[in-house]
């Protein structure tokens, strides 16, 4: 099994920029491998994620993560330039998370027209295809059905070779087998199909779906002959509530419970949930990692960060081991 990395996401930018340093600062010190910011324009999200990882960059020794990049708001050349420069600026440190793009709002709030899954997923797998040719110092001839390069010659030179690590992730079968054909790190996530977030993607996350999304990311990655783990897998973590009070832990994931429509047992037992004592939710990571192989966690995801001060002797105690 792969040693446990953590991802944390990006802190907030509410004070001064020194601030906002002294926090990616403390993040390093709890013992996180990483940071990470997806990428929209709505929900609350108020900052582009590459501009504010390269500024990161020069704070920290971190590993630097979009989680996710939307296909369709980055044309797989400039995708290149901007990935390609991040990873020279961290000397080595940039992961290119991309994906087919699935939050409704921001493309009606950005005059984006939102194709239909597949046309998505299609013009994703060219962009990543593109761009590890981009990766390579040879020009790049590429016809698709979405993108079509012309002899160009990708700069500046990527220090990772032969590319920064790709992650794609998603929680429907043809996006997670392009996945494994594809990504060196999958997500393994809710179906967000739907175009927005609900009861039904907490419900999509159950320990039997998710063996069925890694099954079918292992699909994939031997549907091209390539060795399935090899792979890193993925998680974001949608409830963390780290706390030794049995009762504050079971008044929360009783209202969740009633929110979402399921049993508070099932609720508190679910993979993307980490609720309880530092010994509980070390014992559900260990779980998580045994039953379905997902090492590298994503504390949070959101458009708002979190305290990571509880949650650190979880990253203590886990991480490298």
């Amino acid at each position: 099994m792969r040693p446990f990395r953590f991802i944390a996401q990006v802190p907030d930018l509410s004070g001064s920029v020194q601030e906002w340093r002294q926090a990616i600062r403390r993040t390093e010190d709890m013992g996180f491998s990483t940071i990470a910011l997806a990428d929209h324009f709505t929900g609350g999200y108020t900052v582009e994620p590459l501009t504010t990882l390269a500024a990161a960059s020069s704070a920290t020794s971190l590993r630097l993560q979009t989680a996710v990049l939307g296909v369709d708001y980055r044309h797989p050349v400039l995708l290149h330039r901007m990935a390609a420069t991040l990873d020279v600026l961290s000397e080595g440190r940039f992961e290119v998370g991309i994906g087919a793009g699935w939050m409704r709002s921001d493309y009606d709030a950005a005059g984006v027209t939102m194709d239909r899954p597949g046309i998505r997923i299609e013009r994703l797998e060219e962009t990543v295809k593109v761009f590890k040719l981009l990766c390579a110092p040879e020009p790049v001839t590429f016809k698709g059905d979405h993108v079509t390069i012309d002899g160009l010659v990708g700069v500046p030179a990527v220090v990772q070779r032969p590319h920064p690590p790709i992650l794609v992730g998603g929680g429907g079968q043809r996006m997670l087998r392009l996945a494994g054909r594809e990504a060196d790190i999958v997500g393994i996530n809710a179906n967000l199909s739907s175009g927005d977030i609900g009861n039904h993607s907490v419900v999509d996350v159950s320990w039997e779906k998710m063996a069925q999304k890694v099954d079918w990311a292992r699909q994939g990655a031997e549907s091209v002959g390539r060795q399935f783990d090899e792979l890193e897998l993925s998680m974001a973590q949608w409830l963390l509530h780290v706390n030794d009070s049995p009762t504050s832990c079971a008044a929360l994931l009783d209202k969740m419970a009633a929110r979402v429509g399921v049993d508070s047992s099932w609720l508190e037992g679910a993979p993307g949930v980490l609720v309880g004592s530092v010994g509980r939710v070390v014992e559900k990571l260990h779980e998580l990692r045994e039953r379905l192989g997902i090492s590298y966690v994503q504390i949070h995801a959101g458009p708002r960060g979190l305290d990571l001060g509880p949650v650190a002797p979880v990253v203590a105690a886990l991480a490298g081991q």
